[in-house]
């Protein structure tokens, strides 16, 4: 059997109860069809990056299946199917990770307080908006333009 990692978005109205029931029922339709979920993860609410379906945030869920290729197509036929997924990704892996993904691990982490305006992000420090002006680095002087037309090359 062969080995994917599937993600789908769920839209924002449902509820987190309602999105473990939409995993679990996709999770049998994988079973019935002779294949396994190793882990199903939920990654919460994450504002998209463009609406789909007029929607401006989703539920992300991931689940690591080892199944054949009937089995999740299957799946993906009834997610179609579905008006509460509103979009999802399978892609096939050489071997699954037993880990925690790197969503939830950048949720577990605790050094969120290094996220204000500061430091060498170029707001107020660094080279950014406040920064020297003065330092072109190796860019060298700016040329003249009434000297040098633009469309002949200078050293």
């Amino acid at each position: 059997m062969a080995l994917y990692e599937h993600v789908f978005l769920a839209r924002q109205d449902v509820t987190a109860q309602q999105v473990e029931e939409l995993t679990a029922r996709f999770k049998g339709v994988i079973e019935a069809n002779g294949g396994s979920v190793q882990k199903a993860e939920y990654w919460g609410v994450k504002t998209l990056t463009y609406r789909i379906r007029k929607n401006r945030k989703a539920h992300f869920s991931l689940l690591n299946i080892d199944a054949p290729s009937a089995a999740v197509a299957e799946m993906e036929r009834q997610m179609r199917i579905d008006e509460d997924v509103l979009r999802f990704l399978t892609i096939r892996v050489e071997a699954l990770e037993e880990t925690p993904s790197v969503m939830l691990q950048k949720r577990d982490r605790d050094d969120r307080g290094d996220r204000g305006f500061g430091g060498d992000r170029g707001f107020g420090g660094g080279r950014g908006f406040g920064g020297d002006r003065g330092d072109r680095g190796d860019r060298g002087p700016r040329r003249d333009r009434e000297e040098t037309p633009a469309n002949v090359e200078t050293e």
